[in-house]
């Protein structure tokens, strides 16, 4: 799998649209013009019947979902390539893209989220595994 990420299906001009996270396209997940086979789930009912979905569904003002990070959160990634500058680029939840400094693909470090962005976050290693 290359890519998942969440998005709402909308209905413009009799035709039903997906859109694409810019940083699909900018990471090189998907491209302009090419196709693609598309799995489409729906989103699993809360367990405990809640009904907050506020970090996987877009806000009620129709805009992306929340990051799936937060500032402070320490995890462990995979780095599955590296960007032009040089940076590791891990993948969380939605496909969202994780910058981090000083990392190679096939890294497994530990990392603190040091920034939080609407499509990317960037983070340092607090523990480095190195493949």
């Amino acid at each position: 799998m290359r890519s998942l990420f969440t998005a709402r299906v909308e209905e413009r001009g009799g035709r039903y649209v997906i859109e694409v996270p810019e940083s699909e396209i900018e990471y090189e997940a998907a491209r302009p013009g090419e196709t693609y086979r598309v799995a489409v789930l729906p989103t699993p009912e809360p367990v405990g019947g809640s009904t907050d979905t506020s970090s996987t569904t877009p806000d009620r003002n129709g805009g992306p979902p929340d990051p799936p990070v937060d500032e402070g959160e320490v995890r462990d990634v995979t780095i599955e390539s590296v960007g032009d500058q040089g940076d590791g680029i891990a993948k969380v939840e939605r496909g969202y893209v994780v910058i981090v400094p000083d990392a190679k693909p096939g890294d497994q470090p530990t990392v603190e989220i040091e920034q939080v962005k609407e499509n990317v976050a960037f983070a340092r290693v607090i523990d480095g595994r190195r493949r």
